[in-house]
């Protein structure tokens, strides 16, 4: 509004642009990159309307692109804090000592490797206790395609006295899902508020690479990973479910080393 409040959109120019710009543009990138995206789609219509005529003084390729550095070069890439994955034995110790349904629900993610919203919108059907599987639908999972993992002892433990639910882990009190922020909540109560629920997912992983002979692909699948190269995701179409039982039962021992006599 100060650089461009007053001015005719036929007044505009890049130096205008640049104004509003430069000032956040390394600080606040994603903000200052929907300005820019904005700006340029109110004077594409301002154009059309023939309130203006010429170039776009906000667009992207091949004008603004010269000028300041690409939104990926100035922007930090903050990842999801982890637990280390060391530390993982005394902190499920200490989680199963807790009550209550945003607990178990925590620890069946982490036996699971599954995102946050996995788990809230569990059910009993989706499990099958025969061969001990439990197939989330494409529209729960983030890439629309259906996820079969394939459950350790630990985790089917925690699923067999919940079969009978509408949900495997309500709330406690209304019997509805668990809201977004249950299990985080659950890990400041627990002095771990400087983690995230999705950061275990990343424990999973270093884990993995770091500590097992498990090829890097079955971790990936395991974690529900698209594959980006076609050819390979063509060769991998398999879901290598016996492979994935034997990496999410070392993944079982190792987080409940601690509690497993």
């Amino acid at each position: 509004m100060p650089v461009l409040g007053d001015l005719r959109v036929d007044r505009i120019e890049t130096e205008h642009v640049l104004a509003v710009l430069r000032p956040i543009w390394t600080t606040k990138t994603e903000t200052a990159s929907r300005v820019r995206q904005r700006v340029e789609a109110v004077l594409d219509s301002a154009t059309v309307q023939k309130k203006r005529a010429g170039d776009n003084p906000a667009r992207w390729r091949g004008h603004l692109a010269m000028i300041l550095p690409k939104p990926t070069a100035v922007t930090k890439v903050e990842n999801f804090a982890a637990l280390p994955y060391a530390e993982l034995p005394a902190f499920m110790t200490a989680l199963r000592s807790r009550h209550g349904e945003a607990a178990r629900a925590l620890e069946f993610t982490i036996l699971t490797a599954a995102r946050t919203g996995m788990t809230l919108g569990a059910e009993p059907k989706e499990v099958d206790l025969a061969v001990g599987t439990w197939t989330v639908p494409s529209h729960r999972m983030k890439a629309k395609v259906e996820h079969t993992v394939p459950l350790s002892k630990p985790a089917l433990a925690l699923v067999k006295p919940r079969m009978d639910r509408a949900l495997l882990f309500p709330n406690d009190l209304r019997n509805e899902p668990l809201s977004e922020n249950a299990m985080q909540a659950l890990l400041k109560r627990m002095g771990f508020g400087h983690i995230t629920v999705h950061g275990f997912r990343s424990t999973f992983k270093d884990w993995a690479s770091e500590t097992t002979e498990f090829p890097d692909d079955l971790s990936e699948a395991a974690l529900a990973h698209r594959i980006r190269d076609k050819a390979k995701a063509a060769y991998k179409r398999g879901s290598m479910i016996e492979k994935r039982r034997n990496l999410m039962t070392a993944r079982a021992e190792y987080c409940l080393r601690n509690t497993i006599p």
